[in-house]
């Protein structure tokens, strides 16, 4: 693939994203889609841990745009979060998620004191919900009555870890960070295992701190390798090394990175999970390969040059198989940007139907080939 070639195609993409984008903006307004069914985005509350995903890929396309409309359905949505805080119980371990997108995002693009305010809300939330006795942060809260999760984390919290780190560099208070590298770490020693692959949730006592198990949760089994486990941990991994200038995490990056490129199929796009049973099917899913995509670029961006070819050249081909062969440009009657995602088989729930998360890491790679630099994580 050349860089002229690439280049085209990029174009192209982002041109089609943003007239798509533009169109179902007008119907999906300043809510929060999660998942496409039947074509239509399905709306969830605020407080729903992909409510950032939305207003960060509108963010992404008024970056370049200046489209004062995708502007707008942005801060409403952030102003929407403000409830969530209020109401409080909602609130888990993807606060990073729901506001780097959104306020950390605004602040970056337009210097919005009262983002930055959010932003830092936000932090100091996410930080209370650090476990000093297992050095991790605390996934979920008690959804049924009776339920005690206070032990669990989960590898997605990596990408929470930014919200963190952007705290310490905007107050200077080093607290945030360490508490981010603590996770961090406990992620290296508990979730990534020697061949790169990788658990989604781990038990601690919350007493102790002692590991007890690992679990399966989204991934087939405990000792299978969900996809986008490994998405999460390359990209967290990598934005880690960025913030921290620690080998081990970039080291991490790379074995996963070895690990899942190893794994794809001929397309370039991962199954939900790397080891699965015969009589298990093997549905897609686009949103690991969107955000290990982005993981891949910027692992390029942080190793010598002689190496950085071969990970950029891997995200490029999942970025360019997911536009040429799971693309839903021309579908009017869906309202998704990229096809068959999976997000909970396990559970039966949303499986091989377009997801706002892949839609949105799929726009912010297409942003990193078009050369923007700064993330908003």
């Amino acid at each position: 693939m050349s860089i002229a070639n690439t280049n085209a195609w990029v174009n192209e993409a982002w041109e089609q994203t943003v007239r798509k984008v533009s169109r179902t903006s007008k119907r999906i307004g300043a809510n929060f889609p999660h998942a496409s069914v039947n074509g239509t985005y399905v709306l969830e509350p605020a407080y729903w841990w992909t409510a950032g995903f939305w207003p960060g890929l509108l963010w992404l396309l008024y970056r370049e745009t200046g489209d004062e409309q995708l502007r707008g359905i942005a801060e409403q949505c952030e102003q929407q979060l403000d409830q969530v805080v209020t109401d409080y119980y909602k609130l888990d371990h993807d606060i990073g998620f729901m506001w780097t997108l959104t306020s950390v995002a605004r602040y970056k693009l337009l210097q919005a004191e009262d983002a930055k305010r959010r932003g830092l809300l936000a932090a100091n939330l996410l930080a209370a919900r650090f476990n000093v006795k297992g050095s991790y942060i605390r996934a979920w809260n008690p959804w049924r009555e009776g339920e005690d999760n206070s032990g669990v984390a989960i590898i997605d919290c990596m990408m929470n870890l930014p919200l963190l780190y952007w705290a310490t560099e905007q107050t200077g208070d080093p607290r945030f960070k360490h508490l981010a590298i603590e996770h961090a770490d406990t992620v290296l020693n508990h979730f990534i295992r020697p061949d790169g692959s990788v658990y989604h949730i781990v038990r601690f006592d919350a007493q102790t701190g002692e590991r007890v198990e690992a679990l399966g949760g989204q991934g087939f089994a405990p000792e299978s390798a969900w996809s986008r486990g490994a998405s999460w941990a390359i990209y967290g991994m990598a934005l880690s090394y960025q913030y921290t200038g620690d080998e081990r995490y970039l080291q991490a990056a790379k074995r996963v990175a070895h690990f899942f490129i190893s794994q794809l199929p001929e397309d370039h796009v991962p199954h939900w999970d790397f080891r699965l049973p015969e009589n298990i099917t093997r549905y897609r899913d686009t949103s690991a390969g969107a955000c290990a995509a982005c993981g891949l670029l910027l692992i390029a961006d942080q190793v010598a040059p002689v190496e950085a070819e071969s990970y950029r050249k891997a995200g490029e081909a999942i970025l360019h198989s997911l536009y040429t062969n799971y693309g839903a440009w021309d579908d009017e009657k869906e309202e998704g940007l990229v096809l068959h995602g999976t997000s909970h088989y396990p559970e039966g729930k949303n499986v091989d139907v377009p997801l706002i998360y892949g839609d949105y890491f799929f726009v912010e790679g297409l942003s990193r080939l078009k050369g923007r630099t700064e993330r908003f994580w």
